[in-house]
């Protein structure tokens, strides 16, 4: 592990605001690009962070559920000016893409079925599988290294889409296998040996209650606010509740947990159609911040579509406000309460143990949502079936639509041979779609 420095480095809070107000339009290209973006930025350009505080906090933050580039943008602005810097860095990450996305929701929701914007998001769709299987690829390449873990990532793709197990189960499995296997045999992680804290090291117990209680609270203010008033059986409980699960099971970002909160979405509360989940994330591709803001866009849907009392749009509104909220007032909980400790963390060999083991089990997950997409792009029928605890899909392939399949095609040329950034292939098919939809 890279040294780290603790040479302060004094930065005025005005400079803070400017480059992450700058870093937050510009944060396209999921996490790779938004932290490649911070490292060029904060590090290279204006020399605020050491190279290995850089390297150090961001291994820290694989480790925590929930948008690691965020989360990394949270801890730059604490290590640079406290809790006001770290709070001022994370929502300066995450609101210009917020804003973009609701507006998009906001047209999706009114103008969906116009063949237009119905042929445009066939294209998105049909890109986005283009995506999403690149996304596989890279994360299976870099995380399957043993074989336990390809084994892991196995069990985690047929627990899933096989015998339809929950998704916390599945991570909560994985982090229990990964912290008994590091005890025993690390290697079969990958793992070297921790070489332990400093025993003079600081132990911040006061920083840290008073994080987790103060974040505590403001991540659970909204959801009394919605049970005080509307009761528990509200869409918007509903809505807080759920995600509010979601950003404790988080690991390996958006696209790991599409799957499960696509079957929810769909099939658990009926939120939405299946289709919509692919339009969401493609939404969420072509913007700035995290893509995990794609639960916003379901946030919103699933309000607007159950308002009462309010107007569509009005509930819209609140429900992609909770959504954004119970998403990321848990980033800074997990940044505030758990920073002072990361030298700690950074060598807890067993801690590391379970996440490289829930990371192996992502790869399964990701995989599953891979296979689900193309059966709901590529077809507008696809059936179901248990036998027992199997659960089997099965697509009618009468219902096989020709022009997905060769805007996928398209995008596969464009982001595996020719290398085209996820913005470039998302025009290009979106356009093609349009096309195809008005000279056919």
């Amino acid at each position: 592990m890279s040294s780290v420095s603790h040479t302060p480095v004094q930065v005025s809070f005005a400079a803070l605001l400017r480059a992450f107000t700058r870093i937050g339009f510009l944060s396209f290209g999921g996490p790779a690009g938004q932290i490649a973006l911070m490292h060029r930025k904060l590090v290279e350009e204006r020399g605020w962070i050491g190279e290995g505080d850089f390297l150090h906090a961001l291994n820290f933050c694989h480790l925590l559920p929930g948008p690691e580039a965020q989360q990394l943008a949270t801890w730059i602005g604490w290590r640079l000016h406290g809790w006001r810097g770290g709070l001022a860095a994370g929502l300066l990450f995450v609101i210009p893409g917020a804003a973009i996305i609701l507006l998009l929701s906001v047209l999706y929701a009114l103008a969906a079925n116009l063949t237009l914007v119905a042929a445009l998001f066939l294209g998105i769709k049909a890109a986005v599988l283009a995506i999403v299987v690149q996304a596989l690829l890279r994360i299976a390449g870099r995380a399957l290294d043993t074989g336990l873990k390809r084994a892991l990532a196995l069990a985690a793709f047929a627990g899933l889409f096989l015998f339809d197990l929950p998704f916390p189960l599945i991570v909560l499995g994985a982090l229990a296998i990964g912290i008994a296997v590091a005890a025993v045999r690390p290697d079969w992680l990958a793992l070297k040996p921790g070489k332990g804290a400093a025993p003079t090291a600081a132990r911040p117990w006061r920083s840290t209650l008073l994080a987790v209680l103060l974040w505590g609270a403001v991540w659970a203010a909204p959801m009394a606010l919605v049970a005080l008033t509307l009761g528990q059986e509200h869409v918007l409980w509903q809505i807080g509740a759920f995600f509010s699960q979601l950003a404790l099971v988080t690991f390996g970002g958006a696209y790991a947990v599409l799957a499960y909160m696509a079957q929810e979405a769909v099939q658990g509360f009926g939120w939405l159609q299946p289709g919509e989940m692919a339009d969401g994330l493609g939404l969420a591709e072509t913007t700035p911040g995290p893509l995990i803001l794609v639960t916003q866009f379901v946030g919103f849907l699933a309000a607007f579509r159950a308002p009462e009392p309010f107007s569509p749009l009005v509930a819209g509104l609140l429900g992609a406000g909770l959504t954004t909220w119970v998403t990321f007032a848990p980033c800074f909980l997990w940044i505030f309460a758990l920073a002072p400790w990361i030298d700690r963390l950074g060598n807890a060999v067993r801690l590391k143990g379970g996440l490289a083991a829930v990371t192996a089990a992502v790869v399964g997950v990701i995989a599953n949502l891979t296979v689900w997409f193309a059966l709901h792009v590529l077809f507008a029928a696809v059936g179901e079936e248990r036998f027992g605890m199997l659960r089997l899909y099965w697509p009618d392939l009468v219902s096989f639509d020709w022009r997905a399949g060769l805007l996928a095609l398209l995008a596969g040329v464009l982001v595996f041979r020719l290398g085209w950034s996820v913005l470039r292939v998302l025009a290009v098919c979106g356009a093609g779609a349009v096309v195809l939809a008005f000279v056919l």
